[in-house]
């Protein structure tokens, strides 16, 4: 298949182990499309739309997905090393496992995106409102939270090496598994009674 210069919308496709390295697709929308194991590396998606999807073990990576709405899709496990996602909205989407080493996502929207166990380092979700994200033992390493505000989120078991959480209201998150040691990762963030109790649990102490 060969990808032409004008939006096309491909609808309940299968795309299965495609090979669609470095082909153009700007614009287009992706519906309900099956794209186990397909590869988009180095792909231009920009400005593309894509509902419902399914694509376990996917390869984006290198792919330019800027300005593009990704929503209901299950890419778990799947390769996004390098991609460029600035301005792209991520809603309802399942990325368990997934690999966004080196990610560019400057402006991205996320809602109800589950990121267990992926890897983010370097992820930059400054300023940005955090609803129902699930980045239990995820690597967030490096990671920008400086002044985001986290709704139902859970950073259970994540790895915080280096994040920045300055200025960030983490009441609304699942902050089990964090440990005094990572403490400092948290300086100048807004957390509640209950958490705080939590940490300090763990020299013995009691918030009364």
């Amino acid at each position: 298949m060969v990808a032409r210069n004008i939006p096309v919308t491909l609808q309940r496709c299968s795309l299965e182990e495609a090979d669609l390295s470095r082909l153009a697709f700007t614009g287009w929308t992706f519906d309900a499309c099956r794209l186990t194991r397909a590869k988009f590396t180095g792909a231009t998606l920009t400005e593309s739309r894509w509902s419902g999807c399914r694509g376990p073990f996917a390869d984006f990576t290198g792919a330019n997905l800027s300005e593009s709405e990704i929503a209901g899709c299950d890419f778990n496990n799947g390769g996004f090393r390098g991609v460029i996602l600035t301005s792209s909205s991520l809603k309802r989407c399942k990325l368990t496992g997934a690999n966004f080493a080196e990610a560019r996502t400057l402006g991205c929207d996320f809602e109800e995106v589950i990121f267990a166990d992926a890897r983010l380092p370097g992820f930059s979700f400054r300023k940005l409102h955090l609803k129902q994200l699930d980045f239990s033992g995820a690597d967030v390493s490096r990671c920008d939270f400086r002044e985001a505000v986290f709704e139902a989120c859970s950073l259970r078991e994540a790895h915080l090496v280096d994040s920045r959480f300055d200025g960030a209201d983490l009441r609304g998150a699942d902050l089990g598994g964090v440990r005094l040691n990572n403490a400092k990762q948290f300086k100048g963030a807004v957390i509640s009674r209950a958490q705080a109790a939590d940490l300090l649990s763990e020299l013995g102490l009691k918030v009364l």
